[in-house]
């Protein structure tokens, strides 16, 4: 059965978190974090929180250390496991997420991996699907899935490292919204290549670029490009019954508690 969340902000605490949550009428939540920064108060917490408020926690998002430029330049440097200097730390870090969610129950970790080179035969591309191979072998013994974040990869990247890693407990979480704003794919076309590894989602909409430096504009859901009747209609023909994160990326405030709930009516409709 697929159900609507929202991401946990826990700068006020968890239970103020998962509470705000409840209130806004969803039944999950997706928890996010650097595990580096992650103590067992924090997991006590989000356990207490998450079963006094009877929400629960689909997915964890993996924030990752080091310097982070979403664009179309400075990005290749920076973001995912594709720049050499920050990839051991950062897959100790994802290593340290199974952790987290052995202890959570949470079998969908998600992550960006930045941009994987579409050359298979380059030493990044084969570096990243070693680095990724060693984690995938880890979250196995727990039943967990290691889910890329559609952005900064083509879907054909996305088969090709699936396809190489071999692991069998690799996914992906649909950012419809990124394959648009990075300009890789349009989402909806997207699904015939990657549909059947779609685990979890995050809802958000935007703009295909204007310029080669700069990602497209996010907006409100259904005030941009995305086709979300038709999105949402083909993930259902995939079968799928994983959590639909909805995300908006502005400052949190009341137009951001608006569109988020816009978004909730408007996802629900769909969903039927």
């Amino acid at each position: 059965m697929i159900k609507i969340g929202i991401p946990a902000n826990s700068r006020g605490g968890y239970d103020a978190a998962f509470a705000r949550i409840k209130s806004m009428g969803f039944t999950c939540c997706q928890i996010s974090g650097n595990p580096f920064h992650m103590n067992d108060s924090d997991i006590d917490g989000i356990i207490a929180a998450r079963d006094k408020h009877g929400l629960e926690t689909s997915t964890f998002w993996c924030g990752l250390s080091g310097p982070h430029v979403w664009d179309f330049y400075d990005g290749h440097l920076t973001l995912g496991l594709a720049p050499a200097a920050y990839r051991e730390t950062r897959v100790k870090e994802l290593i340290a997420a199974a952790g987290i969610c052995k202890k959570l129950d949470i079998k969908n970790i998600i992550t960006h991996c930045g941009y994987i080179p579409e050359n298979p035969h380059s030493e990044t591309y084969r570096e990243i699907v070693s680095a990724l191979r060693y984690v995938c072998e880890v979250y196995k013994r727990d039943g967990m899935y290691f889910c890329f974040e559609t952005g900064q990869e083509t879907p054909v990247t996305l088969l090709r490292v699936i396809d190489d890693i071999g692991t069998g407990n690799l996914g992906i979480n649909l950012d419809p919204a990124n394959l648009l704003m990075y300009g890789k794919a349009n989402p909806v076309d997207a699904l015939d290549m990657i549909g059947k590894y779609v685990r979890c989602v995050h809802a958000k909409d935007g703009e295909y670029p204007v310029d080669g430096r700069n990602l497209g504009a996010e907006k409100p859901i259904g005030q941009g490009r995305v086709n979300f009747p038709a999105l949402i209609a083909k993930l259902q023909e995939y079968n799928f019954d994983g959590p639909i994160i909805i995300e908006r990326e502005i400052p949190e405030g009341p137009e951001h508690e608006k569109d988020i709930l816009n978004a909730k009516v408007f996802l629900e409709k769909l969903i039927g």
